[in-house]
Parts: structure tokens; C-alpha cells; sequence
């Protein structure tokens, strides 16, 4: 499913490498936490992934593909495979709810019928059908969180990748929204999720690999997050637990943001799986 072999990546004028000798295995149907510090390598680890970034050494494998033998021209096709959940939502502004998920599988030319049909399923499943008509600016911070992961799931990619997702999110819409990813992942979705949210990895006792200084140094099987190796002001700790929208008690703690949106500004990138 994902798999790199003695990766290193040296980007130009570093004092060290992002990363050194990696070798990971991720199997389909599994949900990995990436952690680490700031800095650590887990922004170059998902880069390699979507081959937003060539390896300096190794290779890496995703769905069976060779990404060093993948000409430019076919990633954004390989691309189609692979779902992408970003902290900073990245929605546009000027379109619906229906709209925002609905625009990922026009890019890659799917019909209207199939529009139709699988829209409204994905919203269901993040729990937003009755606001397929709003604007990203009429929700909540976790609710664009949800369209987020709506348009990164409405293909059905194989693996979705998700980059802080409760990074600005507070207690309980955190939970909630670690609900919607554990039910993407029940239906078949391999999930990587790199977070500094010391209570979500505690609670969920999932696949834990940590990274640092560019070496993976834990990869453990129900695995909690803190170590000395990741300075505790870095891990959003709390001992107050909250409940997800199904009942189930976590604890991820994160202050409170701002999260509202302007809708006149239009985001300067979009979802690296429909980039050319």
C-alpha cells in the first residue's frame, strides 16, 4: 500500500536532511498517527507521498507504483488515488457546500449522474446533508472541516492522507471529526494522520510512528503519543475528556480559534490531489 525504502530527502542549503534512512510499511485498511516535532520530517514524509517532492535516496511505493517511474504527466491521475485533508480547510468561498465536494470529481471528468449520487452519500456520511446548500462562510470551523474531508473521501480514494486535520478545532468538534475519519476508514480507507494532538492519539491507541530529526525512531501498534523525544509544550494535552457525536469518549484539547471565513477570498492553492 505505502511503502518507502531507505528514504533520505536532502533539500538545497539544509543543515541536515528532512529525512534519513526511512523505511516504512503501511498495510491497506490501517489508521497510522505520524508524529513528531515541528520540523521533524512528517511534512516531507506526505510530500514524497503525493510526489509533491523526489526522494534524495530510496524509493517509495504507493499502491503498488514505483513513484520514481511516474512521469509528470500521470500524477495528477495517480493522484485521483489519494485523498487530502488539510488544517487550513482550503474551501472555496464562492461555492456551496454541494458544490465544494462536487467540484474534486468534475476536475476528473465524472458525470453528472455520478455527481449526483455520490455527493450527497459523502455528506451524509460526515453529517452534513442538510447543509449541502450552505456557503463555507454560513459553517462552523469543524463543519469546513467536514466538507474538507467530504471533497478528500468523494472518490473513494484508497488512501487518504491528513495533515492536522483538529489542528485549529476545539475539544469536542475534534472528536467529532476523529469520528468521521474512523468511519472512512472502517468502509476500507488506509488513514495516515500527521498531529501534534497528544489526546486523540492517546484515546484511539491506534498505529503510532514518530519521527525525529528525520529517522522514524517508534513505530508502535496501539501506541500512545507522548515520549521524550517530543517536547511536552509541543503535545496538546488536557485531562478533561469530551464525547464524539456517536457517544464514544476521547480527549482531544486544543484552544479555541477564529476559524470564520471570508468570502471574498478565494484560497491561493487547492488540494494538491487536482493539481496539474
Amino acid at each position: 500500500m505505502i511503502l518507502f525504502d531507505q528514504v533520505s530527502k536532502v533539500y538545497r542549503g539544509a543543515a541536515q536532511p528532512a529525512l534519513s534512512n526511512v523505511s516504512l510499511d503501511i498495510q491497506p485498511g490501517e489508521f497510522v498517527f505520524l508524529v513528531g516535532s515541528s520540523g521533524s520530517g512528517k511534512s516531507s514524509l506526505l510530500r514524497l507521498m503525493l510526489k509533491e517532492e523526489r526522494p534524495s535516496a530510496g524509493s517509495v511505493h504507493v499502491l503498488g507504483q514505483d513513484l520514481r517511474r511516474i512521469p509528470a504527466r500521470k500524477v495528477p491521475i495517480f493522484r485521483r488515488s489519494l485523498g487530502v485533508v488539510f488544517q487550513d480547510f482550503r474551501l472555496l468561498p464562492q461555492k456551496t457546500v454541494f458544490d465544494n465536494v462536487a467540484f474534486t470529481l468534475q476536475v476528473i471528468g465524472k458525470s453528472q449522474g455520478f455527481i449526483h449520487e455520490a455527493v450527497p452519500d459523502v455528506l451524509q456520511t460526515v453529517g452534513l446533508a442538510s447543509k449541502a446548500d450552505n456557503f463555507p462562510h454560513e459553517l462552523s470551523g469543524g463543519e469546513q472541516q467536514r466538507v474538507a474531508i467530504a471533497r478528500a473521501a468523494v472518490n473513494k480514494p484508497a488512501i487518504l492522507l491528513a495533515d492536522e486535520p483538529t489542528g485549529n478545532l476545539d475539544p469536542a468538534t475534534s472528536a467529532g471529526i476523529m469520528n468521521v475519519l474512523s468511519r472512512i476508514n472502517a468502509s476500507g480507507t488506509t488513514v495516515l494522520m500527521a498531529t501534534h494532538d497528544a489526546g486523540i492519539v492517546n484515546q484511539m491507541q491506534r498505529r503510532v510512528v514518530e519521527i525525529s530529526k528525520g529517522r522514524i525512531v517508534r513505530d508502535e501498534y496501539q501506541g500512545g503519543y507522548q515520549t521524550s523525544t517530543i517536547p511536552l509544550g509541543e503535545a496538546d494535552t488536557a485531562p478533561t475528556p469530551v464525547q464524539s457525536d456517536d457517544g464514544a469518549t476521547m480527549t482531544p484539547i486544543r484552544e479555541k480559534v477564529d476559524l470564520s471565513v471570508d468570502p471574498d477570498e478565494v484560497p491561493a492553492s487547492f488540494p494538491w490531489e487536482l493539481r496539474a
